[in-house]
């Protein structure tokens, strides 16, 4: 199978209207609503976002989304992997590794310290493919999560 790999411009809004689409089937997001594309474009424009795909005879397969975050005591920046999902079908045939591997041959080429991806504990199909990547470091943290819906935040903690 021929893959190619992709990294979108803002005109490839409509190959990331498929891979959100892929994303919400993958992460079995019921309920979801998918922002409009004047929401989307805008992310496609930023500088600080990217989005890679994978395709085959012309349809999204999957991908990842990536945010370059810049920090205070490094000039070099480093990329956060969000998102990276690959439709059912098609995985366990090498798909996932090669959005990583281009995704870390982009980052080494363009001057980024590292790239880096969180996955729940819990998410052991995540979990075991990232281990089967060829990743520098493995460390262990909890994340704390706030949100801003009302009644989600308790102050008396």
């Amino acid at each position: 199978m021929d893959i190619e790999l992709k990294k979108l411009s803002p005109q490839d809004i409509d190959d990331f209207s498929d891979l959100i689409r892929i994303f919400q089937i993958v992460f079995e997001m019921n309920n979801f609503e998918k922002p409009d594309e004047k929401h989307l474009q805008s992310l496609l424009n930023k500088p600080d976002f990217f989005t890679l795909v994978a395709k085959y005879d012309n349809k999204v397969l999957g991908g990842l989304t990536v945010y370059i975050l810049h920090r205070y005591y490094s000039t070099k920046p480093i990329a956060y992997i969000y998102d990276m999902g690959v439709l059912a079908d098609y995985q366990r045939k090498g798909i996932g590794k090669k959005l990583i591997t281009f995704l870390t041959n982009y980052c080494q080429e363009n001057g980024f310290e590292e790239a880096f991806v969180q996955a729940e504990a819990d998410d052991t199909q995540a979990v075991n493919f990232y281990k089967t990547t060829s990743y520098s470091n493995e460390l262990q943290a909890t994340h704390f999560t706030y949100s801003f819906d009302k009644g989600d935040i308790d102050n008396d903690k």
